[in-house]
């Protein structure tokens, strides 16, 4: 397998979007060891699924500089990915943990920590043009699986379809114009698997339909 983690990705000082280059810079300037910066891809770009959530927690990503990586949501994540054989190694919520991805890629639609863990649809619309060369790049890519609504909607748009004719429904899977497969599933943030909206039961059965449509 290759990676490549330059493919659809901004520079480290973007300045496409003002308030989420404003955050980023007051977060370097109280936390000037963590990464603070967007977040880059993470696995092989010849991988046949994407992984797309939604923004870098600020606790997470943006200090680690890896997706998902040291907050809640890549506790789930990551687990299931390896279980489904999509990785290797162990997750210890660090980028240096030796976690490896085989069978998907990972990437958020805003690449850069927003305030509030909440892009605004003016930012999510900006970086954009990032995902849709991700998705352009991966040569053998079969099936994206959408980690909640905003993710579902960036797909969509990369790909040229109004989000109004393909509805979000978890555990849904589907058939896109150009052939790719969209899958959804709610996100695996703290809040969605405390309150129980997503068990692991679920999240397990929807990796479960990615990987026997990815082949």
């Amino acid at each position: 397998m290759t990676t490549r983690d330059d493919a659809g990705t901004p520079g480290h000082d973007c300045p496409l979007c003002p308030r989420l280059a404003e955050y980023r810079a007051a977060n370097r300037a109280a936390n000037p060891d963590w990464f603070n910066g967007p977040v880059p891809s993470f696995g092989p770009i010849d991988a046949p699924i994407i992984v797309v959530g939604m923004a870098p927690g600020v606790r997470g990503a943006n200090r680690t500089g890896r997706p998902f990586t040291g907050d809640h949501a890549g506790v789930l994540l990551y687990k299931t990915l390896l279980a489904y054989g999509l990785a290797t190694g162990e997750y210890d919520a660090r980028p240096d943990d030796g976690l490896q991805l085989t069978g998907c890629r990972i990437v958020n639609a805003v690449r850069c920590v927003p305030p509030a863990n909440l892009p605004t649809p003016a930012e999510t619309t900006t970086c954009n043009r990032f995902l849709t060369v991700e998705l352009q790049t991966m040569p053998n890519l079969r099936v994206a699986l959408a980690l909640g609504v905003l993710a579902h909607a960036a797909i969509l748009k990369a790909c040229g379809i109004r989000q109004s004719h393909v509805r979000f429904r978890h555990g849904a899977v589907h058939e896109l114009p150009d052939g790719l497969l969209l899958c959804d599933s709610y996100h695996v943030s703290r809040y969605n698997t405390n309150t129980g909206r997503l068990t692991e039961a679920m999240f397990s059965a929807v990796m479960r339909t990615v990987t026997e449509h990815a082949g």
